[in-house]
């Protein structure tokens, strides 16, 4: 019976995160759709470099911010998730101003039609940071419905901004990003109606202190990652020009629904796993490759569908004049999505244990990878070679992954190490070399055991005092 509560509970968790994740996908997609099929190749180029600027920031935020609130206050009693959310939120709202202020700034110096772009996300990046920030602090605390009305404001009020700057004849770039942002803003504004807390700016500064053992390398870790997409996007507009990068970005939003669904799935799995570490230590793996073979499946089966459906007439609907040469280019975006989901349960596993070292490695080694083999490409190849090489770049980094993974299995001494993740004869030497040095097995019932404190005290053990006052 306990079991079966259990599982409604996580089907619960996990409908309202792909329902959230969907609501907040549609308006970055709608975005996107919108300003391929009415702007053109070179105002949709403008703002891919913009998008991904964005993306940058939001992962930066979310390294600072969001990691340590997911990993060290998921399930908690409200008052202390209350306190904990209004730092988090302080913090996302500081990285909002600072990155901000600095896109504007870029953007002025620019000029150009890239310029009004920079200078368009400039102005909202602090509402957009904000707005992401309420949606994982929800989750965090299990009320995932919330995340999903405050992700329907923002499409409620983006949808008809759009259609009353067509109407007026505001249709270019920075409207539209603009108007994109301003939305969010409107999102952020009634978080805290929905949570009851304030977004703590002065709390910022206690909070980026009291988890800079995962913040710093988190935040290398997120923009690491992303910002090989973001090099890569710069790097090819030089090399090929805008319109390349807006064919390259159009193939990532024909994989806007796949990743609705991924992105869904990520969001209730970290905190997922951080429950399971603290009641089945064991399941961990089996959970991660789980969540890995599931994505990558349902990528494959999105990528199939997209070859067979985009001649037939979802091309021009999605993306109208631009969808013949991006065609070609859904093959290697599909393996490159497909790659990602891949990572996702070796990831996830690492976040869980707070092996932020490990993650780290993994993440700028596959993102050297992949700018590598997508600047390559660029000169090799063209458009088409950018994605084929950047596909490779990304396979490859899957291996890296899940060696980190086992890597850090094997030294959380928390989970027991299946046999399909690490060699019986390096299991067996480290049991030989922790008995010799007098280490013990933690018992069942230790305070080591219980979930991410447990992880990190034998990750880092020269942290053990400030992670349990942090998580005090």
């Amino acid at each position: 019976m306990q079991s079966w509560r259990l599982i409604r509970q996580v089907s619960r968790r996990l409908t309202w995160g792909l329902a959230d994740q969907a609501m907040s996908t549609l308006t970055n997609f709608l975005l996107s759709i919108y300003i391929a099929r009415t702007l053109g190749a070179t105002q949709f180029g403008a703002f891919s470099l913009a998008y991904v600027t964005y993306g940058f920031a939001i992962n930066a935020s979310r390294g600072v911010s969001i990691e340590p609130l997911l990993i060290r206050f998921s399930g908690t009693v409200l008052p202390t998730w209350r306190r904990a959310t209004a730092a988090s939120t302080g913090t996302a709202l500081l990285v909002g101003l600072i990155l901000g202020t600095c896109a504007l700034v870029g953007g002025l110096l620019i000029g150009g039609t890239t310029g009004l772009a920079f200078v368009a996300l400039g102005l909202t990046l602090p509402g957009l940071m904000l707005q992401d920030s309420w949606r994982y602090a929800f989750f965090a605390v299990g009320r995932g419905h919330q995340a999903f009305i405050n992700d329907t404001v923002w499409a409620v009020v983006q949808i008809p901004a759009l259609v009353l700057l067509r109407l007026t004849g505001h249709s270019n770039v920075f409207w539209f990003v603009f108007a994109w942002g301003i939305a969010a803003t409107v999102g952020a504004a009634v978080g805290p109606l929905q949570a009851g807390v304030m977004p703590k700016l002065a709390g910022s500064a206690a909070w980026l202190s009291r988890h800079r053992d995962l913040g710093p390398r988190y935040v290398l870790e997120n923009t690491g990652g992303n910002a090989s997409g973001t090099l890569q996007s710069y790097a090819v507009s030089y090399i090929l020009g805008l319109a390349a990068v807006g064919y390259i970005q159009a193939s990532n939003v024909l994989m806007g629904p796949i990743r609705i669904v991924f992105l869904g799935i990520s969001l209730i799995t970290l905190p997922e796993a951080a429950r399971l570490l603290r009641r089945s230590p064991h399941r961990l793996p089996l959970f991660c490759a789980v969540v890995s073979a599931g994505s990558t499946l349902l990528a494959l089966a999105w990528g199939a569908f997209l070859l067979v459906a985009l001649p037939r007439g979802l091309g021009h609907v999605m993306l109208g004049s631009l969808w013949r040469p991006t065609y070609p280019l859904v093959v290697p975006a599909t393996l490159t999505m497909m790659a990602g989901c891949v990572t996702t349960g070796a990831l996830l596993g690492m976040h869980a244990m707070g092996a932020a070292r490990r993650s780290l490695r993994a993440v700028v080694g596959t993102a050297a990878l992949t700018l590598s083999g997508a600047l390559t490409g660029a000169v090799i190849g063209g458009t088409l070679g950018t994605m084929r090489f950047a596909a490779v770049g990304a396979w490859l980094g899957t291996l890296l992954f899940w060696w980190q993974l086992r890597q850090s299995v094997h030294e959380s001494k928390t989970v027991s190490v299946p046999g399909w993740l690490w060699p019986r004869r390096s299991e067996k030497s480290h049991s030989r070399s922790a008995t010799d040095s007098g280490d013990l097995p933690p018992r069942r019932h230790s305070p080591y055991h219980r979930g991410t404190l447990g992880a990190l005290l034998y990750g880092f053990p020269g942290q053990a005092q400030r992670v349990i006052g942090n998580a005090r």
